[in-house]
């Protein structure tokens, strides 16, 4: 169970610390049921709720995240709990909201803010590239900074542009930048509890589309190994996830397309064919091993990813694996992603996106034929 702390709202006479701890005690009473079904908003939720439980220096901060709960109520009830000294709203400026956390990362503190979308993130741009990922290198070690930008982003809510842009090369091309994206409901509240402990800056995507995904998961049990894992210095950081097993052929996704390629796996189970689907998870930094001990295993891939296809994560993945897996390829490695276009509209976003057919048209392309 978390450790009884005095909420920033106690001290502020907003809520008696009988309540607050009469809540605290409620939901850990819930917890303790076991396995739930719940969604990744929850998980990424109660992720940032124990966080802040657990360390009075994490602070959140952005637009609507204090009352509104966020546009995604990722940030639902942590100004109540917390008060508005750790969950609070913040103006209309992205460079801002970037700006002042560097300051407070610098200072001691471990602030976690939100771009509201993907697209609203570039006028924070300069800030993450010139200050946020260079700064320990700039103080030659002297300063770290322990902060988390969370990223809502990709397509597949019916959101127009500037809203569901994937924007992870960006960042994944910029040195001094942890980048995580989760896929599953365990893993958004794992990794996100991975990178506020983290004392390098994490950009951490959220795929949009999978905020309200929902799994079985003992929310209690994560939060004890979490803590297990704190206390020797483990950490599964880093590490892809064989999401399925296969021999046959390899797809690689992460965030998002991983559900469309496990879905695409399954489709190919019916006509007879074995497909391997491995999560990447964390984008920076790579498992070249788990990646490249599929492929080697089964001689043939296909990267999947929402983003345009040209000078992408997917393009960093095929050069990887090609060099390290050259001998053991029976056919080139193929890529379904998104068209090297701007977003579309709404009613066109299914022709964009990568789905089951088309990686099952890519898994037909890799020369079966002796």
């Amino acid at each position: 169970m978390s450790p009884t702390i005095t909420t920033s709202s106690e001290a502020n006479g907003n809520v008696s610390a009988a309540t607050a701890r009469a809540a605290a005690s409620a939901a850990a009473a819930v917890e303790a049921a076991g396995p739930q079904s719940i969604t990744m908003a929850k998980a990424l939720n109660t992720a940032l709720a124990d966080a802040m439980h657990a360390d009075p220096t994490v602070l959140v901060f952005g637009e609507d995240v204090g009352l509104l709960g966020g546009v995604f109520r990722i940030t639902d009830g942590l100004t109540k709990t917390f008060g508005e000294q750790r969950c609070f709203d913040t103006p209309l400026a992205e460079s801002g909201i970037v700006g002042m956390a560097v300051g407070m990362a610098m200072n001691g503190m471990r602030p976690v803010v939100e771009m509201q979308f993907d697209a609203f993130a570039y006028p924070a741009f300069e800030q993450i590239v010139s200050h946020v990922a260079k700064m320990h290198n700039r103080t030659k070690g002297a300063l770290k900074l322990p902060m988390v930008i969370r990223v809502p982003y990709g397509g597949g809510i019916g959101g127009v542009e500037h809203h569901c842009d994937s924007s992870e090369a960006y960042y994944a091309h910029t040195a001094g930048l942890k980048v995580f994206t989760p896929a599953t409901v365990a893993d958004g509240y794992r990794m996100l509890r991975e990178a506020i402990d983290s004392d390098d800056p994490v950009m951490f995507m959220e795929p949009k589309k999978l905020y309200w995904s929902k799994d079985m998961v003992d929310l209690e049990d994560l939060k004890a190994r979490h803590s297990a894992n704190r206390k020797v210095g483990a950490s599964s950081e880093g590490r892809a996830a064989v999401a399925r097993s296969g021999t046959d052929a390899t797809l690689i996704a992460y965030g998002p397309s991983v559900p469309t390629a496990l879905a695409a796996a399954a489709a190919a189970a019916e006509e007879g064919r074995s497909l391997e689907v491995i999560d990447v998870r964390s984008i920076v930094p790579f498992d070249d091993e788990t990646v490249c001990a599929s492929v080697r295993k089964t001689g043939r891939a296909v990267v999947i990813a929402e983003a345009h296809g040209f000078a992408s994560v997917s393009s960093e993945i095929v050069a990887r694996v090609q060099e390290r897996c050259f001998h053991y390829l029976a056919a080139p490695i193929r890529r379904v992603t998104g068209f090297d276009v701007p977003y579309p509209a709404p009613k066109l976003e299914h022709y964009y996106l990568p789905g089951v057919d088309r990686i099952l048209d890519a898994v037909d392309d890799l020369q079966w034929e002796n």
